[in-house]
């Protein structure tokens, strides 16, 4: 919408000047036009046609310059607009005495264009110095604070956002992890992602309206358990139809981190350069690792496809195959790990019974 808004903007402007342009002619030579109605309407339509060429290009630079401020870290944005200030306010001090100087009326036109390049100057040079002093403009604020004085340095990263999706609070483990306080930084629920966990919980599908159900009790927890972390965000996009596309547009915006346990969502947002935390690339990574010769308290639940095989699960999920292990189901007991495969459903450990003859300690 703003992008036609300002083609239109440069259309109408051409047009009018076109339109009125014919005025501007000599007498003499609008006397010999029979038609200036119709002369204004071509000037007109040539000007809205050049006026359609500039606005492209004016709508082009925009969304240019757009994007490069949402990519901008926010002290680089701040101490640019402070170095804009700041000159434009030298720039208007410095050619004020220009305007007091007589100046005969045929060259009249050097104030205006002098006060637009003097200002033009200044506000380059001011944008300049705050690259490279901007960052001690941090330290005016609170000098005597450590923190602040790192990141005027660049050796201490503030905190990001952390924006919240749906699937990440129904699926409820955000819960524990906020818990161990291992994420830093403000958690934002957008406005749109609780509607559309109320929708969830309305639907007329009997899970899904648990499902939703269960994540608002979890999200009313956490707003509980850590109400100055915890931020219902009013944000909404209308423009956007899917609430994927508004989560990566909103982490976009505020330059914020996605918190997630959904694949595709994972992708779509990498590919936009949104950082992503997934829930599920935790719990792997987390995972303890078992090495041959560790032991395990195991308890065997069932037969394995041999018959003196036995199954066990890890706390995780992960299946523990305990070879000799078929007259132990319902038993716990203490095995030996022996290997490891990784297989494309997940990983499987096997394991021994300890005693047994065949396991090799180190």
């Amino acid at each position: 919408m703003l992008d036609a808004i300002i083609v239109l903007s440069f259309i109408l402007a051409g047009a009018g000047i076109g339109f009125y342009s014919v005025d501007l002619l000599p007498s003499d030579a609008l006397q010999q036009v029979t038609n200036v109605e119709a002369l204004s309407t071509v000037t007109a339509g040539f000007g809205g046609i050049i006026g359609f060429a500039v606005g492209l290009v004016a709508q082009t630079t925009y969304r240019r310059l757009e994007r490069q401020v949402r990519e901008m870290p926010v002290d680089v944005l701040l101490s640019r607009s402070v170095g804009l200030v700041l000159g434009l306010l030298v720039a208007n001090l410095m050619l004020a005495p220009l305007f007091l100087l007589p100046i005969p009326p045929d060259f009249s036109f050097i104030k205006p264009l002098t006060a637009v390049l003097g200002s033009i100057l200044f506000a380059f040079t001011g944008v300049n110095l705050a690259d490279t002093h901007g960052r001690s403009l941090l330290r005016l604020l609170n000098p005597n604070s450590v923190e602040t004085l790192l990141v005027a340095e660049g050796t201490l990263k503030p905190a990001t956002t952390k924006i919240l999706d749906t699937s990440c609070i129904i699926d409820g483990r955000i819960e524990d992890i906020l818990a161990t306080n291992f994420i830093e930084g403000q958690i934002l629920v957008p406005q749109f992602v609780l509607q559309e966990l109320q929708q969830v919980a309305d639907s007329s599908n009997e899970q899904k309206r648990i499902r939703g159900r269960r994540g608002l009790d979890i999200l009313n927890r956490l707003k509980a358990a850590f109400p100055t972390k915890i931020v219902i965000h009013p944000a909404d996009y209308e423009d956007v139809s899917t609430v994927d596309a508004k989560l990566v547009r909103l982490a976009q915006d505020i330059n914020g981190t996605l918190l997630t346990n959904d694949y595709n969502l994972n992708k779509v947002a990498s590919l936009q350069k949104v950082t992503v935390l997934n829930i599920n690339d935790l719990a792997q990574a987390v995972r303890p690792t078992y090495l041959p010769g560790d032991s395990i308290d195991l308890k065997v639940v069932k037969q394995g496809k041999e018959p003196d095989q036995g199954v066990g699960y890890l706390n995780d999920g992960t299946m523990v195959v305990v070879e000799e292990g078929g007259n132990y189901i319902g038993d716990e007991i203490c095995v030996v790990v022996t290997g490891a495969l990784q297989t494309s459903a997940g990983r499987m450990i096997f394991a021994k019974p300890q005693g047994s003859s065949s396991v090799v300690t180190s």
